[in-house]
């Protein structure tokens, strides 16, 4: 899925309101400050901070084992 330049500009971070990445191949959106990947699922962004990955500064790989 793409998202949309337009919906990048709406969709902030559901905790600090901060922008977020949108990393394609892993299809995710990415909350650099709260370090949070929130997962795309069925091509619809999932804003829940219960359902956002949490990311470690010691792995920043670590999302390469997130389910496609």
């Amino acid at each position: 899925m793409t998202v949309s330049p337009r919906l990048l500009e709406i969709l902030v971070c559901p905790i600090c309101k901060g922008g977020l990445i949108h990393d394609s191949a892993k299809q995710v959106l990415i909350c650099s400050l709260d370090r949070l990947a929130y997962p795309i699922k069925d091509d619809i962004p999932v804003m829940l901070p219960s359902e956002a990955l949490p990311l470690s500064s010691e792995n920043p790989d670590q999302l390469d084992n997130i389910a496609k």
